[in-house]
């Protein structure tokens, strides 16, 4: 289900009904704890986070004219998604993460390389997402995303 809007407020406006609650929280928490230096875009079709092209001009490397992504977070078909570039660019993070979300979901973790779905919406981890936010700044993704790419 991909949800055509030409901004973050029309996106959200679109989603199903028994999601805006949660998206809205999601986003909120994510806003409240995303390192300074990100801007909040609606992107791939998503809403996003990046580091605008005026911090890193070089952009993604894969779509130059966009800047750089660091999560996004989404209204799909059968769950919410968030994706977080971090976690696919760093073991430790993803090792953190996966220690620390049954601690804080009664539901097992449903993941992909970087993404991760959470199909009911009761059973979000806010508290640990926003935990996640704060543990990259822009200066290290930069420099995360980077070293990867060399790799």
């Amino acid at each position: 289900m991909k949800i055509e809007a030409d901004s973050v407020e029309e996106y959200l406006e679109k989603i199903p009904e028994e999601r805006k609650q949660a998206m809205n929280k999601l986003r909120q928490t994510i806003l409240e704890s995303l390192p300074e230096g990100f801007e909040e875009q609606l992107i791939y079709g998503m809403i996003g986070y990046v580091v605008p092209k005026s911090t890193y001009p070089k952009g993604y490397h894969t779509t130059p004219h966009l800047p750089l992504p660091f999560v996004n977070i989404a209204s799909q078909k059968n769950a919410i998604t968030l994706y977080h570039m971090g976690i696919f660019g760093s073991q430790a993070l993803l090792e953190w993460f996966k220690n620390e979300y049954p601690k804080h979901s009664p539901t097992k973790l449903d993941m992909g390389k970087s993404c991760i779905h959470f199909k009911k919406t009761e059973h979000i981890p806010y508290k640990l997402i926003a935990e996640l936010m704060k543990k990259i700044t822009v200066s290290q993704w930069i420099e995360m995303y980077e070293e990867n790419l060399r790799k």
